[in-house]
């Protein structure tokens, strides 16, 4: 990619997290973790070492990200259920690292799809009645 492109999409991100919401910025992270294990399956199929390494290493801080950033106070079974499949996911992106395996980083992919999938399902007025309790819960 070229540096004027390169800094024109650096930008575009900036913006978009910017003005993003905490329910957006699941979204966008959800979306980066597909982006790169695409990007990484691709790498593995030109046997790029380098690029493949780059790009599920960005893929895995991304689920743990994801991981470390559920709410215990919000359903508690659910995030122990979330949190164990963010585990399990990192663990397949490393397998599929270590082996090559692009059918671990399809397995991983469509986790998180289906993952995805629920989350952009979540209606608006409920989205917007647990921001609103996430304010009040951090005193602001």
């Amino acid at each position: 990619m070229n540096a004027k492109l390169k800094g024109y999409t650096k930008g575009s991100l900036e913006t978009r997290v910017a003005g993003a919401d905490p329910y957006q910025l699941v979204q966008m992270l959800m979306a980066g973790v597909l982006e790169n294990l695409n990007y990484a399956k691709g790498a593995i199929q030109r046997k790029d070492l380098e690029k493949k390494s780059h790009y599920l290493s960005k893929a895995q801080a991304i689920v743990d990200s994801l991981r470390y950033s559920l709410d215990d106070t919000a359903g508690a079974q659910a995030t122990g259920n979330l949190r164990e499949l963010y585990m399990y996911m990192s663990a397949r992106i490393a397998d599929a690292s270590i082996d090559m395996d692009v059918d671990a980083i399809d397995e991983v992919a469509r986790l998180m799809l289906d993952i995805k999938g629920a989350w952009d399902q979540i209606p608006v007025d409920q989205r917007d009645v647990a921001m609103n309790q996430m304010q009040q819960a951090s005193g602001a």
